[in-house]
């Protein structure tokens, strides 16, 4: 199985600083995918914004989001890749 959390709050570095609790993700599965959860009726790029900042800052590759707003769960999947992502 995989190793799902909740509402993680993650902390960060910034400009050479620690931010404790800076964001918190709905779901972080196997330290390697975060997933954001909207419902909404439409989409908007303001959910892979979020969620490609959130990826940015936890230095993770691959995220999700999953919106149960729209007519179809197929329409509401949208993948997210960090393109500026470093091993």
């Amino acid at each position: 199985g995989h190793a799902v959390v909740r509402h993680v709050a993650l902390t960060t570095q910034y400009r050479g600083r620690t931010l404790d609790k800076a964001f918190r993700v709905d779901l972080l599965v196997d330290d390697v995918v975060i997933v954001e959860i909207k419902c909404s009726e439409r989409r908007s790029p303001l959910y892979r914004r979020q969620l490609l900042t959130y990826m940015r800052l936890a230095h993770i590759h691959v995220g999700q989001v999953l919106n149960f707003g729209l007519e179809t769960m197929k329409a509401g999947i949208d993948r997210v890749v960090n393109d500026r992502h470093i091993e």
